[in-house]
């Protein structure tokens, strides 16, 4: 119980109250206790201190929950860490390994490219090579063809006019001491002249003469001379050649050349 404002002002001035008889009750008796209120006070603190130890604890418990959350999630942080750089370093050489492969792929493209353009190159140049070579084959095949008819159109020519040719081989070789001889062509004849020369009989003159077709027949027949021994006045040569073509006269064309050796050789 709290005390009574008169008690305190008396407690305070030092007055003791008035003694009262054996009977009466004692004064002692009518003040509160002081172990109540002690013990009240004590009992509240102990209450608190419980109080407090208990959240003092709680807080503790949370904070050794906390860290050891806060370690559990830093150590999984700390390995999604390790498996996201391991994870990286995997893609990485992936992508390393990739850029590999695109480069040995490209180099291998490059290489194919090169190999198909020499490839078509060679063989564009052998299809070059083979028209070539079929347009050479067809000259020479029509060449042959040209050869072959104008052998036949010689032979024919010369089964038309031997009682021409004859008659004037055979003066001329017996009248202008000329002998006929063969050239190493079947084309050409060699004429060769002996007793030009009054101091020596025996010397020789001579001259290959061609006697090719042009057209495969007897008008179109040209005569031409291509070596003469001794050198001959090409301007006269000409002449004589071109009149022998005119009027086939062989004979006279014989004779006309020996006298241009003649003349040249004296």
């Amino acid at each position: 119980m709290v005390p009574s404002t008169s008690d305190s002002s008396r407690a305070k001035s030092g007055m003791r109250p008035p003694l009262a008889s054996a009977n009466a009750p004692s004064m002692a008796d009518s003040l509160p206790s002081i172990n109540s209120e002690f013990e009240d006070l004590r009992n509240r603190m102990a209450q608190f201190t419980t109080k407090f130890d208990e959240a003092i604890e709680r807080r503790r418990k949370q904070v050794r929950e906390d860290r050891d959350q806060f370690h559990v999630k830093l150590t999984e942080l700390q390995e999604d860490e390790r498996m996201i750089q391991r994870d990286i370093e995997i893609i990485n050489l992936k992508s390393q390994s990739h850029k590999e492969t695109i480069q040995n792929e490209a180099a291998e493209a490059t290489e194919m490219h090169a190999a198909i353009s020499s490839i078509t190159s060679e063989r564009d140049s052998r299809l070059a090579k083979r028209d070539h070579l079929k347009q050479q084959i067809a000259e020479i095949r029509n060449s042959i063809a040209q050869r072959v008819e104008a052998q036949n159109a010689h032979a024919k020519y010369l089964e038309v006019q031997p009682h021409l040719n004859d008659p004037e081989l055979a003066f001329s070789q017996n009248n202008l001491s000329l002998r006929i001889e063969g050239a190493g062509r079947e084309d050409r004849l060699k004429f060769i002249y002996t007793h030009i020369l009054a101091k020596d009989w025996e010397n020789e003159a001579w001259f290959e003469l061609g006697i090719a077709s042009r057209n495969y027949g007897i008008a179109s027949r040209n005569y031409e001379i291509f070596q003469t021994e001794p050198k001959l006045d090409r301007d006269a040569l000409e002449r004589e050649v071109n009149l022998v073509n005119e009027n086939r006269n062989l004979g006279a064309f014989l004779k006309r050349v020996r006298k241009l050796f003649a003349d040249t050789m004296n």
